[in-house]
């Protein structure tokens, strides 16, 4: 059996102190938590920086390293900083390396870097190695080398080598969610459909619970499947809440690809042991025939400026469709015979359907709407020239050319805000290896006195 103590979905979210230390006197095996993931968007792969406070972040990877020491089992974070970027690893290796020195601590830490350079890749992409996945963009050298930071998603095999190393501390770049929870059981011989399924269920800590923000579970692996068991005091595990976390982030419920093969959960049964854990058995790893990691880039894809005006016309307000239309081509047309090409204006409407657009189909006004505008543009000073060309219509633009000029509301001045640098993802592909290590480094640092 291996068990192990999942402390949070992601380290800076935060955690039940209490449920961490009874997860500790349950004596885990080993420590996992997750360090970040793509769902925040580009900017943190595209800069290769954290999403979270440096402070948060320190303060619960201190009382972790102290989990780990009291425990004396290895504490592992996976995707670490957010990104998992190189530089990403370096930041929380930094913050490592403080806290040892102001607790007067000595850890070996095993680094697992998984950032890509664009020349490999582009030898990759030559050779065949670098399929898409549905859907993906088009790529090629030129996109590939356009590329801020390019991470390859680290699987079991990987964080095995870590592991491995017999290090206190693995700080790893970017892997999948369930890669940093499934590798010990998998290593010392557990159930390996169990192993994946537990890891996909615990990849978010107590989500899978009655209790979310209460952090910390214990999944206990063995030769049939895994135990689910949440430290929380008042949380609890049912079947339903347990299943229902293949939904999570996964487009089929029953499958879960992961590189090396892929877990089948159709024939899975859950079974409550008591009001608190759950049991489960049947799932099934299936190997691939080739061994593949996911590929994940981003890029700059411009400069922004925004700006923010507030309607309450009941006219304009019934009519916010058809003024931010008129407005985007009129302030678009202004703007490219005043400065060309290279930009765009998008008008967003807050408080209509600016979380899913056009695909809102339920979409009602109220009596007050924010109308959000996104000047992209080539560089930063053409976002923010465009950003002003824009400006008066926001404020006075009126509906028809006969009607009294209106005034609307800017709540802060200047409205203008520029964003700076934005990123995209590019890329939804995976590389094709030869050995699991080819597209990773691996090393080990000695922290403290």
């Amino acid at each position: 059996m291996v068990k192990v103590l999942v402390p949070s979905g992601a380290l800076g979210l935060g955690y039940d102190r209490a449920a961490l230390a009874r997860g500790i006197a349950q004596q885990p095996d080993i420590i996992a938590i997750d360090g970040g993931s793509t769902d925040s968007g580009p900017h943190y792969l595209g800069t290769g920086t954290s999403k979270y406070a440096r402070g948060s972040t320190k303060a619960e990877w201190r009382e972790l390293m102290l989990a780990q020491q009291q425990a004396n089992v290895p504490l592992i974070i996976g995707t670490a900083g957010t990104c998992g970027a190189d530089s990403a690893v370096d930041w929380l290796l930094d913050i490592s390396r403080e806290i040892a020195d102001e607790e007067g601590l000595r850890v070996n830490v095993a680094v697992l870097k998984s950032g890509q350079n664009s020349s490999d890749m582009c030898m990759g992409l030559k050779a065949g190695k670098i399929t898409p996945l549905t859907p993906a963009p088009e790529i090629s050298e030129n996109l590939l080398t356009s590329c801020t930071n390019i991470v390859a998603l680290a699987g079991a095999e990987q964080i095995q080598a870590a592991l491995n190393t017999g290090a206190d501390i693995v700080i790893a770049g970017r892997t999948t969610d369930t890669a940093i929870i499934s590798a010990l059981p998998l290593a010392r011989g557990c159930h390996e459909g169990g192993a994946w399924h537990g890891a996909k269920i615990g990849e978010c800590g107590a989500l899978a619970t009655t209790a979310p923000n209460s952090g910390t579970i214990l999944i206990d692996f063995d030769e049939q499947g895994f135990t689910m068991t949440p430290m929380g005091e008042e949380a609890r595990a049912t079947p339903h809440t347990v299943s229902a976390h293949m939904l999570y982030e996964n487009s089929n419920p029953d499958i879960l690809f992961e590189p090396g093969g892929y877990l089948d959960v159709s024939g899975a049964q859950y079974k409550a042991l008591d009001d608190k854990r759950v049991r489960v058995t049947g799932s099934k790893w299936i190997v691939s025939d080739r061994y593949t990691v996911k590929l994940e880039g981003a890029r700059l894809a411009g400069y922004q400026t925004i700006s923010l005006v507030t309607v309450r016309d009941p006219r304009y307000v019934a009519n916010i469709r058809d003024w931010c239309d008129d407005i985007e081509a009129k302030a678009s047309q202004k703007a490219r015979a005043r400065v060309g090409d290279g930009f765009e204006i998008e008008l967003r409407i807050i408080g209509l359907d600016a979380t899913l657009g056009a695909i809102d189909e339920a979409a009602q006004a109220g009596s007050e709407i924010g109308v959000l505008g996104l000047v992209t543009a080539s560089t930063e000073a053409l976002s923010r020239e465009v950003a002003k060309v824009l400006n008066p219509y926001l404020l006075h633009h009126p509906l028809t050319e006969e009607e009294e000029m209106p005034t609307f509301a800017f709540p802060f001045s200047p409205p203008e805000v520029s964003r700076g640098a934005i990123y995209e993802f590019c890329l939804n592909h995976v590389l094709e290896l030869d050995d699991p290590m080819d597209a990773f480094t691996l090393s080990v640092e000695e922290l403290g006195a």
